[in-house]
């Protein structure tokens, strides 16, 4: 089976298309697992298969680094968006991707014939507590989680809940994101009792009104260098606090993304690079 490795500000993935090396969907996840492993395989976040489809130019159908079954990734989308271009499948700059949530719009920048990065219509954030999913009982499920507290290991954390497609947990934090215990906090918040589907958890650092530092744990794959859907989820969260503009950097372990919410058509856009690592087969 032939294989790419990418990465989008060091998220990183292994990429394969199925049209031409084709794997059964029984095997997926435990090939995910296996092919994910850094110790004993490839090493990535998780696995990607890129897809023809009838339903858009292309499909991405993702899969954590545990062999969970992921709906959208921000930073996998701009590098399925790239292994299209740069492999010939499409001439267009403007592709339609689709994903676990729904279809998603990239316009793709190029370099000498080579996709270089993207900006990807992310799509409008998710806010009803039930759509997420966050149950909180007793709590009116119309009323969005915004700033509301809840209590690990007797310490009080006040959340922002979003979905971008996948389910996110914004959190801002005072002391710097680096001296977050994440490897302990992650998991907790992972398998915490209100997320039903477990949930994505951003710690953020308000820099200032244009720019967010955050880590993220994603579920299924521990910490990684970025999250594209926790970014936009960062931002929404941040605007639904008066912590920032709608224009928005957010800076990660691995590199910079732009993160727009528009006002008028209410889509939040993600700008960030994507890139090859090496290809191989296995």
């Amino acid at each position: 089976m032939k294989f790419t490795k990418m990465h989008g500000c060091g998220n990183d993935y292994i990429y394969v298309y199925t049209g031409t090396d084709p794997v059964s969907d029984g095997d997926k996840p435990e090939l995910a697992k296996r092919l994910s492993d850094r110790h004993k395989g490839i090493g990535s976040d998780g696995l990607i298969f890129i897809n023809p489809t009838d339903k858009a130019d292309f499909e991405m159908e993702m899969y954590n680094a545990d062999g969970s079954r992921g709906t959208m990734c921000g930073n996998g989308i701009r590098c399925v968006g790239k292994y299209v271009y740069d492999h010939g499948l499409t001439d267009r700059t403007s592709v339609d991707i689709l994903t676990g949530a729904g279809v998603k719009r990239l316009e793709l920048r190029t370099e000498n014939g080579i996709a270089t990065g993207a900006t990807v219509n992310m799509g409008k954030p998710v806010l009803e507590p039930s759509n997420i999913p966050v149950v909180m009982n007793g709590r009116d499920d119309s009323k969005p989680i915004i700033s509301i507290p809840i209590d690990i290991e007797n310490n009080d954390y006040n959340i922002t809940c979003v979905s971008m497609g996948n389910p996110h947990c914004v959190i801002f934090v005072d002391n710097p994101v680096e001296n977050v215990d994440l490897s302990d906090l992650g998991p907790l918040f992972e398998h915490y009792v209100i997320f039903p589907d477990r949930v994505n958890t951003e710690f953020n650092n308000v820099v200032d009104r244009s720019h967010l530092k955050m880590r993220v744990w994603e579920r299924g794959s521990g910490e990684t260098m970025a999250c594209g859907t926790g970014a936009c989820a960062s931002v929404v969260a941040a605007v639904l606090n008066d912590l920032t503009e709608r224009q928005v950097r957010v800076s990660l372990l691995g590199g910079d993304l732009d993160i727009k919410w528009d006002e008028g058509d209410d889509c939040v856009y993600m700008t960030g690079p994507a890139e090859t690592v090496f290809e191989g087969v296995v």
